[in-house]
């Protein structure tokens, strides 16, 4: 079995930065594709950014510049730094992730979420 675990939320002021974590762990082969979604309330999840185990990266237009998506491959663990916070930017944010078992198969899984808070 694998799972995601998400570290790193919090409440912080506008203008504040936050880093959450992404540890995945269980029979993982290897991860292809780590990406970060976030759910803000009343409203559909979506893609923040994501990055490729070569570490090509994409953002959503609303972050660019603002945040930053990376991994550590030899220890399956994504981070998404985040700057100059702003109240649009408070969600629940998940981690997902494009992993191959020993079985060679890709599956994908999620996270828990972990709440982002920004407010002064």
């Amino acid at each position: 079995q694998v799972q995601l675990v998400e570290s790193g939320g919090g409440l912080v002021q506008p203008g504040g930065s936050l880093r959450l974590s992404c540890a995945a762990s269980g029979r993982i082969f290897s991860i292809t594709v780590m990406r970060w979604y976030r759910q803000a309330p009343g409203k559909e999840r979506e893609l923040v950014a994501h990055i490729t185990e070569g570490g090509t990266t994409n953002y959503q237009d609303s972050v660019k510049g603002r945040f930053t998506i990376s991994r550590e491959n030899g220890k399956n663990t994504a981070f998404l730094q985040m700057n100059s916070l702003n109240a649009e930017d408070t969600a629940v944010y998940y981690c997902n992730a494009d992993i191959v078992a020993y079985d060679r198969r890709k599956y994908r899984y999620w996270g828990q979420g972990t709440q982002v808070t920004v407010s002064s």
